[in-house]
């Protein structure tokens, strides 16, 4: 399990926000081109060719396993094992070009000015997770991060939300989550924290259809304030 990074220290705010819970993938990171090459990559060394469209299912918040099993069918918990660490192998020799999505950094600083709760809640494994946030000096930046390695079922099952806000000391009511996939805006949903969606144009709907109360593009100009009014709204029309 993963342990905590910092301590949580909450001030005396009015607002019903105490934690934000970051997706790492496409929200902190703008990581999907080099996955898509790197997965690629893996599965040719395979006998495997796929196409960019069938590549978007990677894109969906899934646990690397889950992945595995889509494109490769049945396999041992020895092969997911030998077959995650070829890929992250491809990964490694793209991870130079995977850099924090625009205005994120200055985005977790106003939270921490805020005295809100920051937590990473990915998919992806534990290792990974911990070399990308540390090469892009990050990690310090979240008070807890919980991975794909510390639950049994992923997204959309809403048990990574579940844990995070656990270890966060939060309710759900009172945390939301920022996800750029389908299956983790159903994982929030799924576990009762408001959710923002992070697209470009052409995703955008999709995302609201899977349940976002409100998509970005980035982080450049998204504010605390904008954050407070996203929860307020949801818990004002569930009441």
């Amino acid at each position: 399990m993963s342990s905590a990074v910092l301590p949580v220290r909450p001030k005396n705010r009015k607002s019903h926000l105490r934690a934000v819970i970051f997706d790492m993938d496409g929200v902190i990171v703008d990581s999907h081109p080099a996955h898509r090459k790197a997965w690629r990559q893996f599965l040719r060394t395979l006998g495997r060719e796929v196409s960019d469209p069938e590549l978007n299912f990677i894109l969906d918040g899934r646990k690397r396993a889950d992945i595995l099993r889509h494109f490769l069918g049945e396999l041992s918990e020895a092969e997911i094992l030998e077959y995650g660490r070829r890929k992250d192998e491809f990964f490694q020799h793209s991870s130079f070009e995977v850099k924090p999505l625009p205005g994120v950094i200055e985005f977790l600083d106003q939270l921490g000015a805020g005295g809100i709760a920051t937590a990473v809640a990915t998919s992806a494994s534990e290792s990974r997770t911990r070399s990308t946030l540390d090469r892009l000096h990050l990690t310090e930046c979240f008070n807890i991060i919980v991975t794909g390695s510390d639950v049994v079922r992923g997204k959309p099952d809403p048990a990574i939300y579940l844990r995070a806000c656990q270890l966060l000391n939060v309710r759900p009511e009172n945390a939301l989550a920022i996800e750029d996939a389908a299956s983790g805006i159903q994982a929030a949903r799924a576990a009762n924290l408001a959710c923002v969606g992070v697209a470009g144009h052409d995703r955008s709907e999709m995302l609201r259809a899977s349940g976002a109360h409100h998509v970005v593009e980035n982080f450049v100009g998204l504010s605390l304030a904008k954050l407070e009014t996203i929860l307020a709204g949801r818990v004002k029309s569930s009441g």
